[in-house]
């Protein structure tokens, strides 16, 4: 899965650790998501979503590997 996190947080002026803090998550979370090494929980998906003011559907994206 793609997701828009690094890109949202340069949008927001955010370091990790602002959105980790904002979120209730580690930095390493935050850092994991990032590297695409962490899938997260649909509610931490949400809450990101709702802390940019974006749909989750345009912070995640599914790729085809995801579907197999």
């Amino acid at each position: 899965m793609k997701n828009r996190i690094k890109v949202a947080r340069a949008e927001f002026d955010m370091t990790q650790a602002d959105l980790a803090k904002r979120a209730g998550v580690s930095r390493q979370t935050i850092n994991a998501m990032e590297l695409g090494k962490y899938v997260p929980s649909t509610v931490l998906a949400l809450k990101l979503a709702f802390i940019f003011k974006i749909e989750v559907s345009s912070l995640f994206k599914l790729e085809q590997e995801d579907w197999d």
